[in-house]
């Protein structure tokens, strides 16, 4: 899944634009997996630090700069089109011979993007910092409903073009068949419980 990495505030560019470094932080080995929850959390918890002081600088860069009280949904979404130039996930548009197919056989010249699930991560952990350095749940730009919306529609739409599924697993639950057998036998065992004759008094 494509991270955000932090600006390098030494560069000497243009300042009216933002370079942005996007790695891939998923391990491809076995011993990343089988890792403590400790290590993972520390992972997390530098993950979002980065991407807070990322979001901080596009703030600062914006033009004109804004300052994060004055951060809104809109200026969130701008900041999540922006980072679509640095995405490496294939979007096949819809005149693409390839459009919803999983598995491509050849290159084509569609636009690589952001993928949904980076943005996701990536919205969490913004709207996890936010909190976390005073902001209130009410005000939070990384909950806006514009956000959520913008998501659901990324998510929707690269469903479609790369032919794969987004769908979370639901839960198992129990079969209607076995709840009702339980009820039934509750149902008939408390009616005969109810007509059993008294004890008898015991002799004295």
């Amino acid at each position: 899944m494509d991270s955000l990495q932090e600006f390098d505030p030494s560069n000497p560019s243009n300042t009216s634009s933002i370079n942005i470094n996007i790695n891939t932080t998923i391990a491809t080995n076995s011993s990343s997996s089988s890792s403590s929850p400790c290590s993972t959390l520390s992972r997390y918890e530098n993950q979002k630090r980065r991407d807070w002081n990322t979001f901080g600088q596009y703030l600062r860069n914006h033009r004109p700069p804004l300052s994060l009280s004055r951060c809104s949904g809109a200026h969130v979404l701008e900041f999540l089109r922006y980072l679509d130039q640095f995405g490496k996930t294939k979007v096949h548009i819809q005149l693409c011979p390839f459009f919803g197919n999983p598995n491509p056989p050849a290159p084509c010249p569609c636009p690589l993007r952001q993928a949904w699930g980076s943005l996701d991560a990536l919205i969490g952990r913004l709207r996890a910092a936010f909190e976390e350095h005073g902001g209130k749940p009410e005000a939070n730009p990384f909950g806006a409903r514009a956000v959520r919306l913008y998501l659901r529609e990324v998510r929707d739409s690269q469903a479609k073009a790369r032919g794969i599924s987004y769908e979370k697993k639901k839960r198992k639950r129990l079969p209607e068949s076995s709840t009702s057998s339980t009820n039934s036998t509750t149902s008939t065992v408390l009616p005969v419980q109810a007509i059993l004759p008294p004890a008898p008094p015991s002799a004295s």
